[in-house]
């Protein structure tokens, strides 16, 4: 199970080369449920993502998916990647430590999404998730805002049709 927090934010947490990151490319098979391929490094992922059996998500609250990743081989996701919907996006995942033993992954987004920057917080439960302080640096939530969901992202054709 998936359950994550997603903030726009307000400035960058000092110089990112100081943090792990990964360079990710992804791409949308399916929309629901959403079904994604991932280059992360040079790891290859099929995801499974779906809220079925699970309570609707609220204004505010943590978003809340089944999600099952299965190994893919190169050559599977080039196969693959041919047959997404919508554009392929392309991003640095900084991973930030931040309290509590939760890691911030803050996304600069390339290519069509240049200029795009948001974070997103992973939980074990529910209740760690509505305990949450974010640090200063975050901004707004945006976990409810359906614009900011990668799936979304993809079928933009620019950053500026989010119109922020």
């Amino acid at each position: 199970m998936e359950i994550e927090r997603k903030y726009a934010i307000h400035n960058l947490p000092g110089d990112l080369s100081q943090y792990q990151y990964k360079k990710i490319e992804q791409g949308y098979l399916c929309h629901n449920p959403i079904i994604r391929i991932r280059k992360s490094n040079e790891n290859y992922i099929l995801t499974y993502k779906s809220n079925f059996g699970l309570k609707k998500q609220v204004d505010g609250g943590a978003i809340i998916n089944n999600e099952v990743e299965l190994p893919l081989t190169e050559d599977a996701f080039l196969t693959l990647k041919k047959k997404t919907d919508g554009n392929i996006i392309h991003k640095t995942r900084y991973l930030i430590p931040l309290q509590a033993g939760v890691t911030a992954e803050l996304d600069v987004f390339e290519g069509l999404l240049t200029g795009l920057i948001f974070v997103e917080v992973e939980f074990e439960d529910e209740n760690a998730a509505n305990e949450f302080n974010p640090p200063a640096w975050f901004g707004k939530e945006l976990s409810s805002d359906k614009r900011f969901s990668n799936y979304q992202l993809s079928k933009l054709s620019s950053f500026e049709e989010l119109g922020l």
